[in-house]
């Protein structure tokens, strides 16, 4: 339950950082890129995040050194808190020079917008290529407590370094990872790839030469010089394997199937929905049954997928997610017992579900009666 209300907190900060964008800044939003930060797949990263915590549980039990356990609490904790942001520096930057690694990690440099929401945008299998880089301490010896915690506080970090709020911050510039040496990070251009891997401390980049800040005469692009031009969380994964594979990627070309269109109220809509049902799956993981986990994922997984359909404007967006979320979770609650907030937010999905067939009816019949106007 504290993952999820920290979850929700985040995504809280998100939207303030939105609308402040939206309303003091006078800058348009960009919807259906937030949409796909904050519903990339996060449930199936979840449970690769969970597949780490139980690599690192089995080197801890049975592979370690346990040198780190005879230290002083004290200085147990400041060695892994400072070890971590070590290990994580390697990671980061090995997967900007690994073609492989790029392949799971530019799905984080997809996103051309600095934001908050960018900040939770990852790779669904991110969390398991993270597992050899944190081998170190387990063996060393520090405990699942102290990797978890360590963990949890370092991603708050790297999260908070996205803001676009943040201008400078002062002193910490020298010695701490800042938003505007991330924003360095997220450039496009040749002056700032793969500079600025740091998490947290960003002397490791000035320990082993990637360093660089903001040039006056090089503004910031951000996203990455081939863009994929889809929406669907399962292409955004997927395709960049395809480019390292050598394999076409298919056409995303979408004016013959764009059948209709939802504004962008409803896209957000949407994406505030199934973000409210992955912080329940989180508060849930612990107490629910494998089985009971395992259909209440299929539905969530499969419905990110159909949600970005319909934020293409396809049809099968709007068949998939009748058939994956509304039927697939009627027969869900039918089944089992579950609590008053699964009934809420059912009610909220049936509600959304009948604005997006009304949207849809109503474009159909506005095509059909320009389409007799044109051909009387």
């Amino acid at each position: 339950m504290e993952t999820a209300l920290g979850i929700a907190l985040l995504y809280g900060l998100i939207i303030i950082e939105f609308l402040i964008i939206h309303f003091s800044m006078k800058e348009p939003l960009p919807w259906k890129e937030m949409v796909l930060n904050l519903n990339s797949g996060h449930v199936l990263m979840w449970v690769g995040r969970g597949i780490e915590v139980l690599c690192y549980s089995y080197i801890l039990n049975h592979f370690t050194l346990g040198w780190i356990g005879h230290w002083p609490k004290a200085i147990q904790w400041i060695f892994v808190f400072i070890a971590w942001d070590f290990c994580f520096y390697w990671l980061h930057r090995l997967h900007h020079s690994i073609p492989l690694l790029w392949s799971i990690h530019v799905v984080h440099h997809q996103g051309e917008h600095f934001s908050l929401s960018l900040g939770i945008r990852n790779s669904w299998y991110s969390s398991l290529t993270s597992i050899p880089f944190f081998i170190p301490l387990a063996i060393l010896g520090a405990s699942l407590e102290q990797f978890v915690i360590v963990g949890s506080i370092h991603y708050f970090i790297q999260f908070y370094n996205h803001n676009r709020l943040v201008k400078r911050s002062g002193w910490l510039e020298y010695f701490m990872v800042t938003p505007a040496h991330h924003k360095v990070h997220h450039g496009r251009n040749p002056e700032y790839l793969d500079k600025n891997c740091s998490g947290a401390f960003i002397i490791w980049d000035k320990l082993f030469g990637t360093f660089q800040t903001e040039l006056k005469d090089v503004p910031i692009k951000f996203g990455i010089d081939e863009p994929i031009k889809s929406e669907n969380p399962f292409w955004i994964n997927t395709v960049p394997f395809l480019r390292f594979l050598g394999i076409k990627e298919p056409s995303f070309k979408t004016e013959k199937s764009q059948v209709y269109m939802l504004n962008d109220f409803l896209i957000g809509l949407g994406g505030l929905l199934l973000f409210g049902w992955l912080l329940f799956y989180i508060s849930v993981e612990k107490s629910w049954d494998t089985l009971q986990l395992s259909c209440l994922f299929v539905i969530i997984f499969f419905s990110t997928i159909s949600i970005c359909g319909l934020a293409e404007g396809r049809i099968w967006g709007m068949i998939s997610w009748i058939l994956f979320f509304c039927l697939g979770l009627s027969v869900f609650i039918w089944q089992y017992s579950v609590p008053l907030i699964v009934i809420f937010l059912f009610g909220f999905s049936m509600v959304y579900t009948l604005i997006i067939l009304i949207n849809f009816y109503s474009q159909l019949n506005k095509k059909t009666n320009l389409s007799s106007l044109k051909n009387p």
